[in-house]
């Protein structure tokens, strides 16, 4: 039986730091994990609580890589990025987002989640206030505390399909406030927002020129309803947006590590100061291989995309039929965030829901699905399911859910 304790390590190797004790392990890698500990225990586990592509790098990607280790590419490499990939970086952002940055402007890392640490840490002052917009990517609100920052959080549920309004954003600045920070398309919800939304969200920032704007956009590509739209293509907050993007998901590359940012000179040079001292140089071969990944044929993305819409609708038609969970409709990304506060105080006579984290435990030890309780994600109602599975086990998995969701009362 697998229980909240055996999820949750605590430390038995003494004291450690103050910064260390405040940050919260990553529940996303932790469900994962105890997935992969049931399946080499021969449990057949169906794992929909990790945010990685199932598919394989394209073979051209591949290629490049091979190549860049027959051409010697084996030393360290420049602390903000070779110059063919900044370059290829400018092209991506000009071609696709009708965005100008200059190479200067480029600090390649080891992943996105790196890049937006660097930014954090460059901007961020104790007690300085960053607004999250609820639900968030869980290491979002950890890298602020890391920093010493204070989280303001902006609450929207299922009904709004997870977006804020303007008003609300105006509503949390204070003096205080030096960045904002959100995902579209969004990591956990699948939502996105429109050229006209964040036309809107502009608007405010112009009104407020010492708030920053963190943009992630590392699930750019995977978007069920047209192109793409980035906050930094208007030209009053210009100078307050920092792009971050990477190709782990669009190119299914998350094991070679690379994101970047495009930002004002001033905070790029930060984070490049920064990386030197933490990181150096991100892989030398994956710099290689994501140049071909941006410069080269992207009608890999076309099929991965058309791919996730696909299992998208399938998941989303078996779970709107199970009694008690409450499913939106997502436009991109690969996760369906499902209301399930109806299964509090039920139980199948011998497990008590009180949480969505007793739910997700449940359904793991009774239904063999491994999710991820919304806690994670500042949204304790909620479950999140990642549908970066194959057809035949997303129907099984909903199969086994409603099985076992039918036996609490």
């Amino acid at each position: 039986m697998i229980t909240e304790k055996t999820i949750t390590k605590t430390n038995t190797m003494g004291q450690v730091s103050e910064r260390l004790a405040r940050l919260s392990e990553s529940q996303t890698l932790a469900m994962a994990q105890k997935s992969r500990e049931l399946k080499a225990q021969g449990v057949d586990v169906i794992n929909l609580s990790i945010g990685e592509p199932d598919f394989n790098t394209p073979d051209h990607i591949k290629e490049a890589a091979k190549k860049a280790i027959d051409d010697n590419y084996s030393h360290y490499s420049p602390v903000p990025g070779y110059d063919e990939l900044k370059k290829a970086v400018c092209r991506k952002f000009k071609r696709e987002n009708n965005l100008d940055f200059t190479p200067d402007q480029i600090v390649v890392s080891n992943g996105a989640k790196h890049s937006i640490a660097n930014v954090i840490l460059s901007l961020i002052n104790q007690d300085d206030e960053v607004i999250i917009p609820t639900p968030y990517w869980v290491s979002y609100v950890e890298l602020v505390k890391l920093a010493r920052g204070k989280n303001v959080l902006i609450d929207a549920g299922i009904e709004s399909d997870y977006k804020i309004k303007p008003e609300q954003i105006e509503a949390a600045i204070t003096p205080r406030t030096k960045l904002f920070l959100f995902s579209s398309p969004s990591n956990p919800t699948g939502s996105l927002y429109t050229r006209e939304e964040l036309k809107a969200f502009a608007d405010v920032f112009a009104r407020h020129p010492q708030v920053y704007v963190i943009s992630d956009e590392i699930y750019e590509h995977i978007n069920f309803i047209g192109s793409h739209e980035s906050i930094a293509q208007f030209p009053q907050i210009k100078d307050q947006v920092i792009v971050v993007n990477g190709v782990s998901k669009g190119y299914a590359m998350t094991g070679w590590r690379i994101g970047y940012i495009g930002a004002p000179q001033w905070i790029a040079k930060a984070c490049n100061k920064l990386q030197g001292q933490m990181t150096s140089g991100a892989s030398s071969i994956a710099q290689i291989a994501s140049v071909a990944a941006l410069d080269g044929d992207n009608s890999c993305i076309k099929e991965m995309c058309a791919t996730f819409k696909k299992r998208r609708d399938i998941l989303y038609n078996l779970l709107k039929e199970i009694p008690g969970l409450k499913v939106n409709l997502p436009q991109g990304a690969f996760y369906l965030f499902v209301e399930a506060s109806y299964f509090y105080g039920k139980t199948d006579g011998k497990t008590i829901i009180k949480s969505t984290n007793d739910l997700a435990l449940y359904i793991l030890n009774d239904a063999f699905v491994a999710l991820v309780d919304g806690s994670a994600f500042g949204a304790p109602d909620y479950i999140r399911f990642s549908y970066a599975a194959s057809e035949e086990q997303l129907i099984n998995a909903a199969k086994r859910i409603k099985t076992s969701l039918l036996k609490l009362v």
